[in-house]
């Protein structure tokens, strides 16, 4: 009789934990979609787990999908590449920016660095000075420094590093653009 009741008791535990999985951990299905969730950022601040691809994307239980904005680095990728800070990272002054650009991106060893506020407002300028010898179109390592107060209004930014183009034509403009975050 003892065994019943132990046999039976274990069965009910069970069942309550499986009641309780999908009734409090599972989420409904048939809940109506949260409309008001509308960028990657929302949708990570709404609980939802963020995909760990990179970009890293945030996917909605009604099926919307969210890719983190980073600015155009996978385009720029072949031409120039940034090691710190990384997109969306938190920045601080004094920033050190490295990484490696092709050695056309310079032009006698260095290149321009703007960052922006979320406005657009220049918050700081520089330059970025090769490492190396840049007479190359390998990839040459490269390094900047800029000091800056941080913005009052937002704490978004945006990184720009240019292509230094001393012939002032439009054709031979480029840059790359990461969003930051100051601390």
């Amino acid at each position: 009789m003892e065994k019943i009741f132990i046999f039976v008791l274990t069965i009910f535990i069970i069942v309550g934990v499986v009641a309780a999985i999908v009734f409090f951990v599972i989420p409904k299905q048939d809940e109506a979609p949260d409309v008001s969730i509308n960028s990657f950022e929302e949708c990570i601040s709404a609980g939802y787990p963020a995909l760990e691809i990179y970009p890293r994307q945030c996917r909605t239980l009604d099926g919307k999908s969210f890719t983190e904005y980073i600015g155009n680095e996978l385009e720029k990728m072949d031409l120039i590449r940034v090691d710190y800070p990384r997109p969306n990272r938190a920045i601080e002054s004094p920033l050190i920016i490295e990484g490696e650009a092709r050695g056309f991106w310079f032009f006698e060893a260095d290149f321009p660095v703007v960052l922006l506020d979320w406005e657009g407002i220049i918050v700081a300028e520089g330059i970025a000075q090769a490492k190396g010898e840049w007479m190359t179109e390998d990839f040459v390592q490269f390094e900047a420094r800029l000091e800056f107060e941080k913005p009052q209004n937002n704490n978004k930014g945006t990184l720009i590093l240019r292509k230094d183009n001393p012939s002032g034509l439009p054709e031979n403009d480029d840059a790359l653009e990461m969003p930051v975050i100051f601390k």
